[in-house]
């Protein structure tokens, strides 16, 4: 398949944003997960000194869960997603930095004391 192919049968998914599951129902209750979709692709080709030519490409789709309409009793709500490894990573990153700002604080009061 050459690569102009590749992107063009990929062009659907590059056009994609949100994707919303299927209508989930249980006491009453119905849930539509929704999700943002990344997608990217890419290729080339080339030819050396030879006149050997060569191609190739590559397409990659991701899926992240953002949150999911609920409706009950007739009204519906917003549930958005927490996605816990990341609020971690944001609370370490934030721990980190501020222990490395006390431990300076700390030796530039040392020096002026």
């Amino acid at each position: 398949m050459k690569v102009d192919e590749l992107l063009a049968k990929a062009k659907d998914g590059l056009e994609t944003r949100m994707v919303y599951g299927e209508p989930y129902e249980a006491d009453g209750v119905t849930v539509i997960v929704a999700s943002a979709v990344g997608t990217g692709g890419g290729g080339g080709d080339s030819r050396d000194q030879k006149g050997r030519s060569g191609e190739g490409g590559g397409f990659g789709l991701s899926a992240k869960p953002v949150g999911a309409y609920v409706i009950k009793d007739g009204k519906l709500r917003w549930e958005p997603a927490v996605d816990v490894n990341r609020l971690l990573a944001t609370l370490g990153a934030v721990a980190v930095a501020a222990l490395f700002a006390a431990t300076r604080l700390a030796k530039v009061r040392a020096r002026k004391g």
